[in-house]
């Protein structure tokens, strides 16, 4: 299967082999936003169950 150029730019792996990505809505109109849903967007998600299996396989992993 060959790798998601699209799903490399999104998606990180860690060390220990999760996925990271960053929240969605961070990139403009933040002056309606509350300074605690701007704090809480700068958190990572990190993906699990079968997203992760896919999306790992995307990455061009195993």
């Amino acid at each position: 299967m060959k790798s998601k150029g699209a799903v490399k730019k999104r998606f990180r792996m860690t060390k220990s082999g999760k996925l990271k990505c960053s929240r969605p809505k961070r990139g403009h109109q933040h002056a309606p936003k509350d300074a605690k849903h701007k704090r809480n967007k700068r958190k990572a998600i990190i993906v699990t169950g079968t997203w992760a299996y896919l999306l790992k396989r995307m990455m061009g992993g195993g």
